[in-house]
């Protein structure tokens, strides 16, 4: 009879060390799953975000230059019509990231800055220029110059950045969907995302 329990017990011992290893096993490989489904999905988004806009500005230039001492002064002058296409992008594959299977979080350490580019068609009506004081390549530069200067106001005045800002925050949203659905954790740094809203509130 004790032959018997003893039998039963060790039978009983090795079924629950085979369940309790295959379990292990089997979590085990979820995880990896996750874990590579996560870095699949983190390069899928690892694209450039761009957000375009136009503007559109009337520049006057003049310069005046004395010629012996004040005694003559001779002027240059040009309109200047600029029709500039802006675009805002974030490179998405340049994001650091950190997968942490242990704790099934994933960090996304750092964003990159958004690279903004300001492609301006100049169109010159009305030049006038002296023999004295003629138009050369540093006066182009300067008005070029200014007007970027003028340009970047703008665009710092407009919704351009905003709109971009909101293309990020839906494409990282994905990151929210996804771990979420697996019952992982997203942070930013040291900020954990529990819903869209708080997007929102991080500083990108």
């Amino acid at each position: 009879m004790r032959k018997i329990l003893f039998g039963v017990i060790i039978t009983l011992i090795v079924l629950f060390t085979f369940k309790y290893c295959g379990d292990k096993r089997e979590d085990k490989i979820v995880l990896q799953e996750n874990s590579a489904l996560i870095q699949q999905q983190i390069n899928n988004v690892g694209k450039l975000i761009v957000t375009e806009g136009h503007f559109s500005e009337v520049f006057n230039y003049k310069n005046s230059k004395d010629i012996f001492g004040d005694l003559l002064s001779v002027e240059k002058k040009a309109l200047v019509v600029v029709n500039a296409e802006v675009t805002i992008a974030y490179d998405l594959s340049k994001i650091e990231f950190e997968v942490d299977e242990a704790n099934k979080t994933l960090t996304i350490l750092s964003i990159p800055e958004e690279e903004i580019k300001i492609n301006p068609d100049l169109e010159y009506y009305d030049v006038q220029a002296d023999y004295l004081n003629p138009f050369e390549a540093k006066d182009y530069n300067d008005i070029k110059n200014t007007i970027n200067k003028s340009l970047s106001n703008k665009i710092d005045k407009s919704d351009l950045k905003a709109n971009a800002k909101n293309r990020l925050i839906s494409e990282l949203s994905k990151f929210y969907i996804l771990t979420n659905s697996l019952g992982w954790t997203l942070k930013y740094n040291e900020n954990s995302v529990q819903s869209f809203k708080d997007f929102q509130n991080l500083k990108l």
